[in-house]
This record gives structure tokens, sequence and C-alpha cells, in this order.
């Protein structure tokens, strides 16, 4: 498709040496620069994540977690890294309710598992990087000493979480000024993040699970009545795994996925049960390419909420799941003239038996690619902010159950249910894509609009990114509308059965990097639901 240019957007980007695509500019410079010293892919992603836990503060931070797929040119492999923490060894369901805890909070202590994100990040510079971390933690270092203007979708992210600010004291003392959350184009300065980043950058992430900046954490989250440890962050110190990636065949390409506790399963079977079907001919914003993804998408988050667990503490059917038997019995169930009032059973396909992050990628002039994920989960995690150590403190374990017996249920040393999924496609034995679209429970809807936009539709990179989208909520009913969407699409999908609802915050935010090897050029773009940019050498 050609672009209008009559109408608002931005072009795809194009460059020949090296690409980043990141969703603030500070963090895509950074990654440039990083490349242009001499850095590989995986180098600058690095870089440009720290930067990022400093200037987009509502969606990530060092006190979350990270998951990357890397890709190094010429080995035809993808490598997977889980860095998502888990739970302390005294969390246990009786453990929660001798203290009178019913149900799992998004702002309680309870909430908050070790942060991985250190973790993966040493163990992948360790392995494939070039730089030292700690040269790579400098851009981020300077950014916190020196401050950074708050941008646009941050402001409004701030303003939108600030009730929770307020319901730390810590954190409303430092994210908060007179009470208010802070406007765009306002310096935001985080010393005490600085002096824990230059801890890391000079002893490595020991500095961050041993010593006072652990202390720290345990101390705050003990206050609130968390069952942390010191043990448990000094265990924390080596948990990021390297893990086998999965993947699945799809238009003559391999997309892949870090396997359980991430959600990218999810992704596999929505490629797989929306393959057999005809392409739309209405195109792309049509209430038939909606539908059936609306459809697909309540099966596979159906089948989510009961197997998606840590493997190493349940069993989680992954073969099963992406097989093409099931997930073409799951495309039976779909029907073009009406919505489903019920669905069978969790993964069952008949009746025979009875949520933010920041995402970004990077190519270098020699191909390897990076996909890479780190988060906080909601905006500013659970809101618990470590006020010696500024680390703010994700809310990973809200993906936990209380429910004893659930392949979910919280337990000692167990990581949950995971949200963040970075993506990455292959064709002949080499990367061709590294993608994500972030936005907590719906990065796997969001990931295959894109990736069918792109190559069913036709879209370009920048193109299959802006297009309008919508999500089935789930547990809800509900299937949240953007307001791109046209008022017929949206009428005809009520038509159809669906529950419709405009949502006031659009759906996540995407970056891409194609790899053209024919013509010797990388192809990127970058959300406008974000602050970011595509940019290359």
């Amino acid at each position: 498709m050609k672009r209008d240019f009559h109408a608002p957007g931005r072009s795809a980007v194009y460059a020949t040496r090296g690409m980043a695509a990141t969703s603030m500019p500070i963090a895509t410079w950074t990654a440039l620069d990083v490349l242009r010293q001499g850095g590989n892919a995986l180098d600058a992603a690095i870089a440009a994540c720290a930067v990022l836990c400093v200037v987009e503060p509502q969606s990530t931070g060092i006190g979350g977690d990270c998951f990357c797929l890397y890709a190094p040119a010429g080995t035809g492999k993808v490598v997977a890294m889980n860095g998502s923490g888990r739970a302390p060894a005294a969390a246990t369901p009786e453990a929660l309710r001798a203290r009178g805890v019913d149900a799992l909070r998004q702002t309680s202590p309870h909430v908050v598992t070790v942060p991985g994100a250190i973790s993966a990040w040493e163990a992948l510079n360790s392995a494939y990087g070039r730089k030292p971390l700690g040269e790579l933690l400098r851009p981020a270092i300077r950014c916190a000493e020196e401050g950074w203007p708050v941008h646009a979708r941050v402001a409004a992210d701030w303003a939108a979480a600030a009730d929770k600010l307020r319901g730390n004291e810590a954190a409303s003392r430092h994210f908060l000024r007179e009470g208010a959350p802070l406007s765009a184009g306002e310096r935001f300065v985080q010393p005490a993040l600085a002096r824990t980043l230059r801890a890391i950058a000079e002893r490595g992430a020991v500095a961050f699970y041993e010593g006072e900046i652990a202390a720290d954490m345990v101390a705050t989250l003990r206050a609130l009545g968390g069952l942390h440890t010191e043990e448990d962050f000094h265990n924390g110190l080596r948990a990021a795994e390297f893990v086998a990636p999965i993947s699945i065949p799809w238009r003559g390409m391999e997309v892949f996925q870090c396997p359980p506790n991430g959600s990218g399963l999810l992704v596999l079977m929505l490629l797989g049960i929306l393959e057999g079907f005809e392409t739309p001919e209405a195109g792309p914003v049509s209430a038939e390419r909606f539908h059936r993804h609306i459809e697909a998408a309540r099966l596979v988050y159906r089948d989510r909420d009961a197997f998606l667990a840590d493997p190493a503490q349940a069993e989680v059917p992954v073969a099963r799941l992406t097989s093409p038997d099931y997930l073409a019995a799951l495309r039976a169930l779909i029907r073009d003239d009406r919505a489903m009032k019920e669905m069978p059973p969790a993964g069952q396909a008949d009746w025979a038996r009875h949520r933010d992050t920041v995402y970004l990628c990077v190519v270098d002039g020699e191909g390897n690619a990076c996909s890479f994920i780190n988060s906080l989960f909601e905006s500013f995690g659970s809101g618990i902010l470590a006020e010696k150590s500024g680390v703010m403190l994700h809310n990973r374990g809200y993906g936990f159950r209380l429910q004893e017996g659930h392949p979910n249920c919280i337990a000692p040393n167990k990581r949950p249910m995971h949200t963040i999924i970075p993506g990455m496609v292959m064709r002949d034995g080499a990367c061709i894509m590294p993608f994500g679209v972030m936005g907590g429970h719906f990065q796997p809807m969001g990931q295959t609009l894109f990736l069918t936009n792109h190559f069913e539709f036709g879209l370009d990179i920048q193109e299959a990114l802006d297009c309008p989208r919508l999500f089935p909520a789930p547990g809800t009913g509900v299937v949240q509308v953007e307001r791109g969407i046209p008022g017929g699409v949206v009428d005809r999908l009520s038509r159809l059965g669906h529950e419709v609802a405009l949502i006031e915050k659009p759906h996540g935010g995407g970056q891409a990097i194609y790899i053209d090897r024919a013509r010797g050029l990388l192809v990127g773009g970058s959300d406008p639901r974000k602050d970011g940019c595509a940019l290359g050498f």
C-alpha cells in the first residue's frame, strides 16, 4: 500500500548499517550511539533499556523483570532469556492468609517478586555483549543525575497513576510535586536511582542483589508486611536463565517466542488459528477480520488462564496447545455470522469433557538482532518505592493466584504468569524481524494484529503499527475498541454479538525492524501511541 501523504502519520524509517526502535527518542539515540562506538545489537539494547528505566519510569525500571530474544548473525539460532523474578521463599497461600490476605492486590508487597531485570542484563552482557556493562549504564546514570524532560505520553500515564503514587509515602515524596504528577516538559531528577545505577556499573549485579541496595528493598517491603528476605534477593542474583525458545511455522516463516511462564505461547496459538482462514477482502480494518481475531483471542486467553504458569512448578502443555490439530479444532468453533455465547472448558475444542511495559529492538551492521522487553507490569508497578536506593518495585506477582491447586497459585520461589513477550521472525535460518507490542495482557493480541497487518494485509512496518486496535479484555466480556475503528465496523461487531466499548487509553505500543536482506536495508517503525521513534544510519 502507498502512504496517503494528506493523512496524519509518518513514514517507515530506512537505514543500512544499524537501526534501533524504542519508545523514547533518547533511548533510540543511546542505542545508535552504542552501535556507532562498536557495540553490538545486544549492547545497544541494554543501554537503551537502562535509559528507559530512568526516563519512562511508569513503564519500566530496574525494579522489574526482563525477557529477551537474541539472534546472533550467521548462527541460524534464536537465544531466549527469561529474566523474570521469583516469589519469596516464605510465600505460600497459608502464610498470606495468616496475615489476613484474602486476595492479591496491585499495590500490596505480596505482589512484588524479586526483580529479575538486572540479573538478566548481566547474564546477557556476559554471554553476548562486547562492551562492559558499566559502560552501557553511563547514559542512564547521566539521565538520572541530571534529569530528563517528561514526554507527553509519559505525562499522561503519570497523571493516571497519581492516586497509586499518593498511596505510598516515599513514592509521593519523589514522584509527585506538591501532590501533583509531573507534566510534559518538566525535568525529573532521580539522584538515589543514579547512585544505585552507578553501584551496578562499578560492581555488577551483585551490587543490586546484595548489600545496602538489597537491604533497602527488603526493609521497604517488610515494613509493609512483605515476606521478603535478603536471602531471597541474594538468590535472585543468578535467577535469570537462558531457556529454549518456542516457535511455530507461519506463512513460510518461523515465529519465535520465549516459553512459559511468558505469554508468547498465545501468539503462536493465535497465528495458528488465524492462518487457516482466507484473508478478508475488506482488509485489516474490517468487521470480519476483527471478529475472527476477537474470537480466536477469547479462546487462547481462556487457555492461558487455565494453564500458563512457571513450568518448573507446573505442567504447561505447550506442544498440545500449539499442535495443528488442536488449533484447527479451535478455528472450527469460530463462526463468521455470530460471536460465541459460551466456550468449551479450557484446553478443549468441544463439549466432550467437563499490563505497562517498554519494548525495544535493535539490529546492528553485522545482522545481529535483539528483541528486548523490560517491565514494571502495571503503571509504576506496585507504587512501592525503596527510597534510599530509588528503586520503584514492580507488581508482577499480581499474576499469581491464591487458589490452591491452580497451576499459577503462589508458591515459594515460583515465577508468576508473565505478560511481557519479545518476538522474533526468522526465514530460511536468518532473522528478518525483531518485533514487540507492549501493553500488559494485550501483548499477544497486539503482536498478532501487527504481524497480520504486515505479512498478511501488506501494510508497511509503520502502517502496521499505526493501524487501530481492539482487545477482548480477559474476564470482562467487553471488547475494548480504540477510537480509530470506524463506527460502521463497531456497529457490525455489536450486531455479531460482541459487547463493545470505547477505551480511553490506547492499546499498547510497538516497535519493529524488518531486515530486507535482498536490498541490504533495515526498515523500522515505532508506535505513535508512545513517545518514541525508530532511527538508523
